[in-house]
């Protein structure tokens, strides 16, 4: 099972922030944690069992600075869509 420390962090943009309004949380977190194991992290910690999960993969982009070539991290985007009237504290704060 994946643990809380797996989300990285949850997005603030204007895109999110008006997701949010809607019911949709959009959470960036590593790229191994799946739908069902994030489903679960929610269900645990939050106390919310989201009604639908989306996911995207960002792969990282290889960039050079200076002559070095690096590779930027590898992450995933959730679009978690929570019930009608639930709400996380830690959002709401």
């Amino acid at each position: 099972m994946a643990d809380i420390t797996d989300i990285k962090s949850i997005l603030y943009t204007e895109k999110s922030l008006a997701l949010q309004e809607r019911g949709v949380v959009v959470v960036q977190t590593s790229p191994k944690i799946t739908k069902n194991s994030l489903k679960e992290l929610f269900r645990v910690y939050f106390g919310v069992l989201p009604k639908q999960i989306n996911s995207s993969t960002i792969r990282g982009k290889t960039k050079r600075f200076r002559g070095v070539t690096g590779k930027r991290n590898d992450l995933k985007k959730f679009f978690v869509t929570l019930p009608e009237g639930a709400a996380i504290e830690a959002l709401t704060a």
